[in-house]
């Protein structure tokens, strides 16, 4: 094991803790379905939450995520209708859970480097239904969620670490060592939390991000506020919003590499025009990246805008895990678009009133994609507000705050 058992203890009261922060607009109860979905090197620490859940009197509902092999015989060998197949009782289970809990502990992460884009694109749209049922029961405060990474010796070698190196940067993440990881979670929490509450009181239009070779401009949108430290993600020191996707214009670059749906990208360049890409490049896996934005009509428009501050984040080394590549600290900080699907929980109104043609009005997007695409170069991010002054809000990786 990579982690000790002193640690995997913590990491699963982290992990219920997480949960129990992300229920917005209600609480986790006694007897609350949970479900824990984990892949099999995960396996340690799925036992040490499965029996604190047990303890903590929920019904927890252990499911294991298809191993990288099967996955990887399912999308060359399934037909179209097989692609789509949801189980009998898929949309009824998942309509009836309370929580979710999930592991992400890979084993190969380039599997799917053969298979086409398009047929992964297939599934992934099938299942966009399952996500709508979660995404309302979470609008209702009947259903949170939370996700980590148990660190892998292919995790490592993709990073460039050894697997100690790899070890220590997850345990550093999430307060692993410290003796009461859920107590700094919550003094950490708080204060990410007055940073978005900060942005939000600012009556921003639009926000313009300058970098080396960014010069990128989206606008907020009306009813939005920014949010962080919200649990759904163990590590999360990201302050983020969903902006109004129709005023998204200029050129993102995303310098950090990323590993999706087992294929790898590196230096990827959207250009965007009324809210749209309307070219798409990297360095490597250049057509990859267009197939995935060609999954439906909201895959190449953004669904989310996030900053994430270095005096919060221990991550200093590129992790080829999203999660903690769109959290990375380093010297400079990090900002992330999401090319995809926005976030309900953005919305300053009651969530149970954002219905799909609110949404539509609005300019949240709505998508089967949600792909983050991380920068860490020096940049400043300046705020157009909307009495037409311009305020500097993040510069050389720290909030103006």
């Amino acid at each position: 094991m990579l982690l000790t058992n002193t640690q995997l203890e913590k990491y699963a009261d982290v992990m219920i803790w997480a949960l129990k922060t992300a229920r917005r607009n209600g609480t986790v109860k006694p007897y609350d379905t949970i479900l824990l979905r984990t892949d099999v090197a995960a396996l340690p620490l799925a036992k040490s939450i499965y029996q604190k859940l047990l303890k903590g009197r929920f019904h927890p509902a252990l499911r294991i995520n298809m191993p990288e092999e099967f996955a990887k015989t399912f999308y060359l060998t399934a037909d179209k209708k097989q692609l789509a197949f949801l189980a009998p009782g898929e949309k009824e289970f998942q309509g009836g859970i309370n929580g979710l809990i999930a592991l992400h502990a890979p084993q190969d992460l380039t599997h799917l480097k053969t298979v086409d884009p398009a047929r992964i694109a297939v599934s992934a749209v099938a299942r966009k239904p399952i996500r709508e049922i979660l995404d309302a029961r979470e609008q209702k405060g009947l259903f949170s969620w939370t996700l980590c990474n148990y660190p892998t010796e292919e995790l490592a070698k993709r990073a460039g670490l050894s697997a100690k190196e790899y070890a220590n940067q997850v345990a550093r993440a999430c307060f692993l060592n410290e003796k009461d990881p859920v107590k700094k979670w919550k003094e950490v929490t708080k204060q990410i939390g007055e940073i978005g509450a900060w942005l939000s009181s600012l009556p921003i239009e639009t926000l313009h991000i300058e970098s080396a070779h960014m010069d990128f401009e989206v606008l907020l949108g009306e009813q939005r506020k920014f949010i962080g430290g919200s649990g759904c993600n163990i590590p999360s020191f990201e302050i983020f919003t969903s902006p109004d996707w129709r005023g998204t214009r200029g050129v993102y670059f995303a310098d950090l590499s990323s590993y999706r749906s087992g294929n790898y990208v590196k230096g990827v360049r959207l250009e965007f025009k009324n809210g749209r890409v309307v070219k798409a490049d990297a360095e490597q896996g250049a057509e990859f990246v267009r197939k995935m934005l060609a999954m439906d009509r909201g895959a190449s428009q953004i669904g989310e805008f996030s900053l994430t501050d270095r005096r919060f984040s221990k991550i200093t080394k590129f992790m080829a895990d999203i999660l903690y590549d769109e959290n990375f600290g380093g010297k400079y900080g990090n900002c992330h678009v999401a090319v995809g699907a926005s976030y309900a929980d953005t919305f300053t109104g009651p969530q149970a009133k954002l219905d799909k043609k609110l949404k539509e009005k609005l300019g949240f997007n709505d998508s089967s994609l949600h792909w983050d695409l991380i920068n860490t170069e020096n940049k400043r991010v300046t705020a157009k507000l909307k009495n037409g002054t311009t305020v500097t809000i993040y510069e050389k990786g720290e909030f103006s705050y």
